[in-house]
């Protein structure tokens, strides 16, 4: 696995994991249950991976749609 993006914007994650899901792509959230110990204030980000091997095609697709994340 490999990270794709790691945010603090609730919104991104799952436009992301919706556009990667109808190109067959399999994603993974980390640190979706971080926010007991930070007291549900946003400040720990989360965490999306990708397989390897789809690393690459996920990053063109999101910059194809217009999504702006930092690789």
């Amino acid at each position: 696995m490999e990270e794709l993006l790691r945010t603090n914007d609730i919104t991104l994650i799952p436009l992301v994991r919706s556009i990667l899901d109808g190109e067959d792509i399999d994603t993974f959230e980390l640190d979706v249950n971080m926010s007991v110990l930070e007291g549900s204030i946003g400040i720990l980000p989360r965490r999306l991976m990708v397989r390897s091997d789809q690393a690459d095609a996920a990053r063109r697709i999101l910059r194809e749609a217009g999504v702006r994340f930092e690789d």
